[in-house]
C-alpha cells in the first residue's frame, strides 16, 4: 500500500510536501523496471491572500491526493497551480483538483505546458491560463516567483520556480531520482548514498536522450546566479535537498558529462550456450590482471538483466566491453535492444571493445560496429571467434583488452 507523506517543510514561508510512495508501479513510462519505486512530490505554500500549489500526482493516486491536500487546505481556497511539467505522473491528479477548485485558481506554465494540458485534459483545464515568459517575475502573496525555462528537462513544456525571497527552487523532474528514500531530504548521509546510484539511473532512462541540455540548463542556472543563491531544491520525485542543495546538480552535471569512476569497466554480454562467455571470462580475467573492476551483466538462458539497470551504469564507467552471439544473421535480440538504448540514452565518448561467438557465419560484430560508428563511443576493436575460442582466439582477446586499456590512458 502506497505510504503518503504530509510534511511541513518550512515555517516561514510556509511549505508543505505531498508526497506518495509509488510501490505498485513495475515500469515507469511502460518501459523502465524499477521494483524500487518512485515518489511523486507536490508542494503546497500558504501565503498572505494567496494559496499556491506546484504540481501534482499521477492520476492513479487522485483520490489519496485530494485527501491529503485537503488535511491542508479547502481546494476552493488554491489561488493558484504552478505546472511544471505536464507528463502525467506529475498532472494527472490536475483535473479532480480544478474541479474541486471550481477552476477559479490561475494556472501558470510555459506556453507549450498549455498546449498539453489541454490535449490531455480538455480546454476547460486551461481556461484560466497564465503563459509565462522565460525569466519572468511575478509577485503572488507578497513573495517574488522568477519563471525559467528549462527545456528538455525532459519536455520542452519544463520550466522551474524560484522564489527569490527565500531562495527555493521548485525544479520537478530536474534533481530527481527513482527509488522510495526512507528519509524526505538530504539530512542523512546513508540515505543519500542509497539514493544515488538510482538518480543515475533516473537521468540516463528519462533525461538521457536529451542529457546534452542537462550541462545546458544548468550552466543557464549558473549564469543567473540561482544555484549558488538557492538554499532548498525541491524535486517532483525523491529527496529534498536543503543540507546541500548544489549536491544535486553537480551530481546531474557529472552524470549528464559522463565523467568515469577511476577502474570500472562495464561488460554487457549474451551467452546462449556458453561459448560468448568463454570470451568474457578471458577478457575479465586480463581486465583484473591490470586492476581494473569489471561491472558485469549477462544474459543467459537463466537471467536478464532490466535494461534500466544497464543504463544507469554507463554514465561513470571508464569503458564498455560488448559481448554478442550472432542470432540469425544480426546481434542476438537482448544485446541489440540493450546497444540501441544505450546509443540513444547513454551516448559518450568511450571506447568499447566488441568480443562475440558465431557458428556459420560471423555478423554481430559488425552489426555493432555499424551502430558504435554512428554514435559518439570509440570502437577499439572487434574479436569473434567461430565456436570454442581457441588459443589463438584467447590472444586475441587479451590483446583486445590491453588495446582498449591503452586508450584509457592516452
Amino acid at each position: 500500500m502506497p505510504r503518503v507523506w504530509i510534511e511541513k517543510i518550512l515555517d516561514e514561508p510556509e511549505l508543505y510536501l505531498l508526497r506518495i510512495d509509488d510501490d505498485q508501479i513495475k515500469y515507469f513510462e511502460a518501459t523502465w523496471g524499477i521494483p524500487e519505486g518512485i515518489t511523486y512530490n507536490a508542494y503546497l505554500l500558504k501565503l498572505d491572500g494567496a494559496v499556491v500549489l506546484f504540481d501534482a500526482w499521477k492520476k492513479n493516486y487522485a483520490k489519496e491526493f485530494i485527501e491529503a491536500l485537503s488535511k491542508l487546505v479547502d481546494p476552493e481556497e488554491i489561488t493558484h497551480i504552478i505546472v511544471h511539467h505536464t507528463e502525467p505522473d506529475h498532472s494527472g491528479s490536475l483535473p479532480k483538483v480544478l474541479e474541486l477548485n471550481g477552476y477559479k485558481a490561475q494556472l501558470i506554465g510555459t506556453s507549450f505546458a498549455k498546449r498539453l494540458l489541454e490535449a490531455f485534459y480538455g480546454s476547460k483545464a486551461v481556461e484560466n491560463f497564465y503563459t509565462i515568459k522565460d525569466g519572468e517575475e511575478m509577485k503572488i502573496g507578497g513573495k517574488t516567483f522568477r519563471f525559467i525555462t528549462v527545456p528538455w528537462l525532459h519536455w520542452p513544456d519544463t520550466m522551474i520556480t524560484y522564489i527569490v525571497e527565500h531562495g527555493l527552487m521548485f525544479s520537478c523532474d530536474a534533481g530527481g531520482g527513482y527509488s522510495i528514500p526512507k528519509g524526505i531530504d538530504d539530512s542523512n548521509e546513508e540515505i543519500v548514498q542509497n539514493y544515488l546510484p538510482y538518480v543515475t539511473k533516473y537521468i540516463v532512462t528519462v533525461i538521457g536522450h536529451y542529457h546534452k541540455y542537462i550541462i545546458q540548463n544548468i550552466e543557464k542556472l549558473k549564469k543567473l546566479g540561482i544555484i549558488e543563491e538557492t538554499k532548498m531544491i525541491l524535486p517532483g520525485h525523491g529527496l529534498i535537498w536543503r543540507k546541500n542543495p548544489k549536491r544535486i546538480f553537480e551530481y546531474y552535471e557529472a552524470v549528464g558529462a559522463g565523467i568515469p569512476k577511476k577502474g570500472k569497466i562495464l561488460v554487457i554480454y549474451d551467452s546462449m550456450y556458453g561459448f560468448v562467455e568463454k570470451t568474457i571470462e578471458i577478457a575479465l580475467d586480463e581486465l583484473k590482471k591490470h586492476g581494473y573492476n569489471p561491472v558485469v551483466y549477462k544474459f543467459t538462458d537463466k537471467e536478464a538483466p532490466a535494461v534500466s539497470d544497464i543504463l544507469g551504469e554507463v554514465p561513470d564507467s571508464e569503458a564498455l566491453i560488448i559481448g554478442a552471439s550472432t542470432y540469425e544473421a544480426n546481434i542476438h535480440p537482448r544485446v541489440r535492444y540493450v546497444l540501441y538504448e544505450i546509443v540513444d540514452k547513454a551516448n559518450y565518448e568511450k571506447p568499447v571493445l566488441v568480443l562475440g561467438a558465431y557458428g556459420w557465419g560471423g555478423v554481430a560484430g559488425r552489426e555493432i560496429e555499424t551502430m558504435i560508428m554512428r554514435s559518439k563511443f570509440d570502437h577499439v576493436d572487434t574479436i569473434e571467434a567461430k565456436g570454442r575460442a581457441t588459443k589463438e582466439d584467447e590472444e586475441k582477446i587479451r590483446e583486445g583488452v590491453r588495446k582498449l586499456l591503452e586508450r584509457l590512458n592516452k
